[in-house]
């Protein structure tokens, strides 16, 4: 059964990956690289801010760099516990994978550590953030879904490596905002509003 999902895995993946154009390339690569976010970043501390106050977003800000850290971490332990080779690395995909940029990474992908990390990020703020800004969960889920398939676009990662890393993401932003929660609550609760 495991070999099975495996090679429906790198079907799908070869699927998706073959659907990519060079028109498209410049879209995903740009979606892909971690520099790109850095305005939206920018702008979730300033919303923060503007809702919960300077002690509060510090507080916010330690967590998320706390959750990014988590995660990321978590994927490199898996990546060398595991040792599920990249489609790039995969002898049995050997020509067949349309990788956009020149090197694909380590040897290792499972799992994706930038689809956990966009979607920690993208529901971690929803979850603070949605009693203020209503639709900010649709802009921030579908931000972190583009980046997600930009793994496979790109042929970096199979989607199991990516569905895991959206799945541990998901998880790890729900406890970290109860962590954050927790903390101002406990903390700061008179502080600021």
């Amino acid at each position: 059964m495991w070999q099975e999902l495996i090679q429906q895995d790198k079907e799908l993946f070869l699927f998706l990956n073959n659907l990519g154009t060079s028109d498209w390339d410049g879209f995903w690569l740009f979606i892909s690289d971690k520099f790109s976010a850095i305005p939206l970043y920018a702008a979730l501390l300033f919303l923060a801010y503007k809702t919960y106050g300077l002690k509060k977003t510090l507080v916010l800000l330690v967590t998320v760099v706390l959750l990014i850290v988590v995660t990321d971490q978590l994927g490199n332990f898996f990546k060398y516990g595991v040792q599920r080779l990249r489609p790039c690395h995969d002898p049995d995909l050997d020509g067949l994978v349309r990788l956009v940029k020149s090197s694909c990474g380590g040897k290792f992908g499972y799992f994706s550590a930038h689809a956990a990390n966009s979607f920690a990020v993208a529901f971690f703020f929803t979850l603070v953030l949605k009693h203020k800004y209503a639709y900010i969960g649709f802009f921030l889920m579908s931000w972190a879904l583009l980046v997600a398939y930009s793994r496979i676009y790109l042929g970096v990662h199979f989607p199991l490596d990516v569905l895991t890393g959206v799945l541990i993401g998901l998880f790890f932003s729900w406890l970290f905002s109860k962590l954050y929660i927790f903390a101002i609550e406990k903390y700061l609760y008179d502080i600021e509003p």
